[in-house]
């Protein structure tokens, strides 16, 4: 069995290398789907000579609440998909391999991870949009995304208040969260958002459709947005 089928997401990794290389010739050109056992082999290589960090588009576990919320998802079928802080994709490379035709737009405030997003986009998945961008302060439509997922993100924020009312405003139908349940020795976590505390945060936003479940040490939560 070639390396990249038994240990890399092949699309990802191929549009990764794509993208992040801008080679010239077919093999950087034909649509991600035309691409041969051999072509993704090469751009294995490719990447590897480039010294290009591939670590993020290896086949892994999938994390608990990473399948809770693509259970979830599946049963809505979102039409689009705002992913807040996508990080290292750790659901949203999942989630673009599970929805191959469902438009995602990324929001992350730092540039390097957008950079990678924006290198897969470029290099084959055309319904992927990155943008470096401060959810708090985003003037877009309301209900301009179907669904959108703020998944280990909003304990990051310290206006989540913000956060939380700009989720509701971009939300067509629902808010898919989910957060620590628990403290933890992460410097970086600056809030324990509790079912209370997130009960009143998004009531406070106009959303009182809440459903709340718990997953391997944290919170998982769906908000439909009110009519």
């Amino acid at each position: 069995m070639s390396e990249w089928i038994e240990r890399y997401e092949g699309p990802l990794m191929a549009a990764y290398v794509r993208g992040a290389l801008r080679g010239e010739g077919p093999l950087f050109d034909m649509p991600l789907e035309a691409l041969t056992e051999e072509d993704y082999s090469r751009l294995l290589a490719l990447g590897r000579e480039a010294e290009l960090k591939l670590y993020d588009f290896k086949k892994k576990e999938r994390l608990p609440r990473v399948k809770k919320t693509l259970g979830f998802l599946r049963g809505v079928l979102p039409e689009s998909l705002l992913d807040i802080g996508s990080g290292r994709g750790v659901f949203l490379f999942p989630f673009l391999m599970d929805f191959p035709e469902v438009p995602v737009t990324s929001v992350d405030l730092l540039e390097h991870r957008v950079a990678v997003l924006n290198a897969v986009a470029q290099g084959g998945i055309r319904r992927l949009t990155a943008l470096r961008q401060d959810i708090t302060a985003w003037d877009m439509p309301r209900g301009a995304f179907d669904v959108v997922t703020a998944l280990e993100v909003l304990e990051h924020i310290p206006n989540v208040q913000a956060a939380i009312r700009s989720a509701v405003h971009l939300a067509r139908r629902y808010v898919v969260v989910t957060v620590p349940s628990k403290p933890d020795n992460n410097p970086e976590h600056i809030h324990l958002l509790t079912k209370p505390v997130l009960t009143d945060l998004f009531h406070a936003a106009g959303c009182h459709q809440l459903q709340f479940d718990g997953v391997s040490g944290h919170l998982f939560m769906t908000a439909k947005v009110d009519a």
